[in-house]
């Protein structure tokens, strides 16, 4: 029976989905460490994690025998994708599922933030009735500055414009703009126009402090400034200082440098200090709706990929959507891009007069993967020699 390992709390649909397939799965609702997970991964053939536990070089190191890995997740820097494609391990995440959750808690910031909800409550906290309209504002007319225009981004240019928001965006990729939305060609001034600004860039370690003093500093007084993507992307403590002076009016952070590993674990910032702050731990995507809808997309990839080879949205692996099996077995094979290693595949199987019934075949960079339904069953001495294929990384025989 194969086995799965779930960790960080991922939603019980994808327990069930894997155990209904045949898969002894074993859970644990918080994150662990490196060395906790190369024990913990004695004998499993997929894993699943979330945001806090890193599948580093190490790990996959230790435990070869791992066929691939789900982050249940839009993120996937948690996981050395390089080394785990190299060795053969396929990685998946859920890009999509977990998008408008985020979306509306970016709109719930500003909305809360420009009325300062966060400093009313805490007056009410304190004791103190302070009934005024000083620095609340409408949404509608403002300026709304999105750094980073992928899939939330977008979303959040939408929603924000049918609130009455004027939207600019920054992308160091080309994007096509959404309604009246227009692009800043350079991230210095959006920053000067915006009356908010929010962050939706991807993990890559060249956006580690991406928001610094320098580009705070360049924030219009008493702007906004929101980050659901990553906590490094951000330098916190020159926020706060922008904060604390009264450069800024506000903030919303629902992501940090460094994070508890599991719930109820103790967490301080200094953020929390200011007033007008929201602050959430690491919420964006975790509505009911959403964890349902990633753990039922990426225990079906984990397991499209353990069963039919299929590599559709993987994160690190040449792409193949494959049909049911033409053949009465499946060789999947991984390899370095070198020529010719398609061409010595077919010829072994031709020695062995194995008819294809359907083959597929995906290059990408460095990697090929070639995925070939077979008339008849491959010998032992077959499958050895398809092992021996210069440049290959991983071959699976799927029945």
């Amino acid at each position: 029976m194969p086995k799965a390992l779930l960790l960080e709390n991922i939603h019980p649909l994808a327990t069930q989905y894997l155990r209904d397939r045949g898969f002894d799965v074993i859970t644990s609702n918080g994150a662990m460490d490196e060395d906790e997970l190369i024990e913990a991964l004695d004998d499993v053939d997929l894993l699943g994690v979330r945001s806090k536990t890193n599948v580093t070089r190490r790990v996959l190191e230790a435990r070869p025998n791992l066929t691939a890995v789900g982050c249940f997740s839009i993120g996937t820097n948690q996981v050395d994708l390089d080394y785990a494609a190299q060795h053969g391990i396929a990685v998946f995440n859920a890009p999509y599922s977990n998008t408008r959750s985020v979306v509306e808690l970016v709109i719930s910031d500003i909305i809360a933030l420009e009325r300062r909800v966060p400093a009313h409550t805490k007056a009410i906290r304190d004791g103190v009735w302070s009934k005024t309209a000083k620095q609340s504002h409408e949404v509608r007319g403002k300026t709304l500055g999105i750094i980073g225009y992928g899939n939330i981004g977008t979303q959040v240019s939408v929603l924000a414009e049918a609130m009455g928001m004027s939207v600019i965006y920054y992308d160091i990729e080309e994007k096509l703009a959404m309604g009246n939305a227009r692009r800043a060609f350079d991230v210095e001034d959006l920053l000067r126009e915006s009356d908010v600004v929010t962050v939706h860039v991807d993990g890559r370690k060249s956006n580690t402090n991406f928001i610094d003093d320098e580009k705070l500093s360049l924030m219009k007084p008493g702007a906004l400034f929101i980050n659901l993507s990553r906590g490094f992307v951000v330098d916190c403590d020159a926020l706060y200082n922008h904060l604390k002076s009264g450069h800024l009016g506000g903030a919303a952070i629902d992501v940090y440098p460094t994070e508890p590993k599991k719930v109820g674990d103790p967490f301080h910032t200094k953020l929390a200090e200011i007033d007008n702050v929201v602050l959430t731990p690491h919420i964006g995507g975790s509505t009911l709706e959403a964890q349902e809808s990633i753990g039922r997309f990426v225990s079906h990839k984990l397991f499209e990929y353990w069963m039919h080879g299929e590599t559709s949205l993987s994160v690190n692996m040449p792409t193949i959507t494959i049909k049911q099996n033409k053949g009465v077995a499946r060789i999947t094979h991984l390899h370095v891009n070198l020529p010719g290693v398609l061409a010595q595949l077919n010829n072994i199987l031709s020695a062995e007069n194995i008819n294809i019934s359907a083959q597929y075949l995906a290059t990408e960079d460095d990697l090929g993967y070639v995925v070939t339904d077979v008339a008849t069953h491959p010998s032992p001495k077959a499958i050895e020699e398809i092992k021996n294929i210069k440049g290959t990384i991983r071959v699976r025989i799927l029945d």
